[in-house]
C-alpha cells in the first residue's frame, strides 16, 4: 500500500459571481468557458507547473445538462489546452460539487496515486436552473420517504427556524447585512480581487468586461431587510435578503504532493488535515455542516477550540447561525467568514467550495497566529461537508483576535 502523502492547496482562482437570468452579466457565456476561464487562470498564475504533470482534473456541476454537461472535467481540460493526455471527469454534490472534487483529488494524491490535479466548478444558474430536467421518483413522497419541503430549499431553511426559535430573523438578517458589510470592506482593502479572473462578457451594449462579483449590496440596512417578503413561507423568516441568491460562476484550483510541491516548486497556500461528509434530514439540510464537522474533527484528533478560521457558506443566514449556535461561537465571532459570505458574493452552487478555500488561503497569510482552519458547507437532500486545512505559514504566537 502507497503511504499516505501530505495534500497542498497551492493556488485558487474564481470568474466574478453574476446574478442569474437576463439581466445577469453572463447570461450570453457558456458554463464551459467559465470554468475554463477559471482554470487557465490558476495555470497562468503558477507557470512552473509543466502541465503534462497534471494528472487528473474533476470539475463540479449540479445541473450537468447542455453547455454543463458532457463529461465536463475531460472537454473543460481540452478547451483550456491541457494535453490531451490529461484526463477528466464531471462530479456531482450539488452545492458541495467543487468541495467534492477538491477532496475526492485530495484522497487521490494522500494515496500516493496522483501527484498534481486540478478541481473546481461551475453553476449558470441562469441557463440551468437547479433541478431542471429532473425527475425525483415519486416513491420519495408516496412513501414519506421525504416531506415535499426536502425539495425546496427555502422551506428547508424555514424548517430550522421553526426547530431553533431563538434563532430569530432578527438575528438571520443582522448577519446578512454583516455579510454584505465585510464583503464591501474587503473590496475595499483588495482583498478579493486578487483572485478574481477577468471574463469577456457581451450585453446590450456590446462588449464589456466582469471584473467584480455583480451581487453585493452594500447599502443594505436591516431596515430595508425587515421590509423583504417572505417567499416561501407567510409570515416567514426567510427572505432574499438572508439568502444567498441565484448565481453563474466558475472556480479552479491546483491541489498536489507535497512532494510534487517541492520538486516543481510551487507555493503552498494550505495543507489538508482532513475533510468529512455527512447526512442529516432532508428536511433540515442546512444543519449538515454540523456532524460533517464534527467528523472531521474526530478524524483529525481535533477540537472546535483549535480552529482559528471558519469559512462557512452561507446558504442562509439560519443555517450558519444554526452552526455557530451549536459550537457555542458568537454570532459576531470574527473568525467567521472574516471577507463576507454568499448572501453578499453568491452562491453559484457546485462553484462555492473552492471560494471557501481560496478565501481561507488569503486569510492564512495574514495570520500567521492561526493554525487551522475548516470550510464547509451545507448540501441539498441532507448533507453536510467539512475540510479542514492547516495554516503553513503558522508562528505558534497568538495574537489578540478572538
Amino acid at each position: 500500500m502507497a503511504a499516505v502523502n501530505d495534500v497542498v492547496f497551492v493556488d485558487g482562482v474564481r470568474t466574478p459571481f453574476g446574478r442569474a437570468g437576463e439581466k445577469g452579466m453572463f447570461w450570453n457565456t457558456r458554463a464551459d468557458d467559465l470554468v475554463v476561464k477559471a482554470m487557465v487562470g490558476v495555470l497562468e498564475r503558477n507557470p512552473q507547473l509543466p502541465t503534462e504533470r497534471i494528472d487528473d482534473v474533476a470539475i463540479a456541476a449540479t445541473t450537468q445538462v447542455g453547455d454543463q454537461g458532457l463529461t465536463l472535467g475531460r472537454t473543460a481540460a481540452m478547451l483550456a489546452g491541457l494535453p490531451k493526455s490529461v484526463p477528466g471527469f464531471a462530479i456531482d454534490r450539488m452545492c458541495a460539487g467543487a468541495m467534492t472534487a477538491a477532496s475526492m483529488m485530495s484522497a487521490c494524491i494522500g494515496f500516493g496515486q496522483y501527484d498534481v490535479a486540478i478541481a473546481g466548478g461551475v453553476e449558470h444558474m441562469g441557463r440551468h436552473p437547479m433541478g431542471f430536467g429532473a425527475d425525483p421518483n415519486p416513491r420519495f413522497l408516496s412513501e414519506r420517504m421525504v416531506s415535499e419541503d426536502a425539495l425546496n430549499m427555502g422551506m428547508t431553511a424555514e424548517n430550522i427556524h421553526d426547530r431553533f426559535p431563538h434563532l430569530t430573523k432578527e438575528r438571520a438578517d443582522r448577519f446578512a447585512l454583516r455579510s454584505q458589510q465585510k464583503v464591501a470592506a474587503a473590496y475595499e482593502n483588495n482583498k478579493i480581487q486578487p483572485d478574481l479572473v477577468p471574463v469577456a462578457i457581451r450585453g446590450e451594449n456590446g462588449w464589456g468586461l466582469a471584473t467584480r462579483d455583480e451581487a453585493p449590496r452594500p447599502e443594505t440596512t436591516m431596515e430595508g431587510l425587515a421590509a423583504l417578503k417572505t417567499p416561501f413561507r407567510a409570515h416567514g423568516r426567510v427572505t432574499a435578503g438572508n439568502a444567498s441568491g441565484l448565481n453563474d460562476g466558475a472556480t479552479a484550483c491546483i491541489l498536489a504532493s507535497g512532494d510534487a510541491v517541492k520538486e516543481l516548486g510551487l507555493q503552498t497556500k494550505m495543507k489538508l488535515v482532513s475533510f468529512a461528509y455527512a447526512g442529516v434530514e432532508p428536511e433540515i439540510m442546512g444543519i449538515g455542516p454540523v456532524p460533517s464537522t464534527e467528523k472531521a474533527l474526530r478524524k483529525a484528533g481535533m477540537s472546535i477550540t483549535d480552529i482559528g478560521l471558519f469559512e462557512l457558506n452561507e446558504a442562509f443566514a439560519i443555517q450558519v447561525l444554526s452552526f455557530l449556535d451549536h459550537f457555542g461561537i458568537d454570532d459576531d465571532d470574527d473568525r467567521v467568514n472574516p471577507y463576507g459570505g454568499a448572501i453578499a458574493i453568491g452562491h453559484p452552487l457546485a462553484s462555492s467550495g473552492v471560494r471557501l478555500m481560496n478565501q481561507l488561503a488569503h486569510q492564512f497569510a495574514e495570520r500567521p497566529d492561526v493554525r487551522y482552519g475548516l470550510t464547509a458547507m451545507c448540501i441539498g437532500l441532507g448533507q453536510g461537508g467539512t475540510m479542514i486545512w492547516e495554516n503553513p505559514n503558522y508562528s505558534g504566537k497568538k495574537s489578540g483576535k478572538k
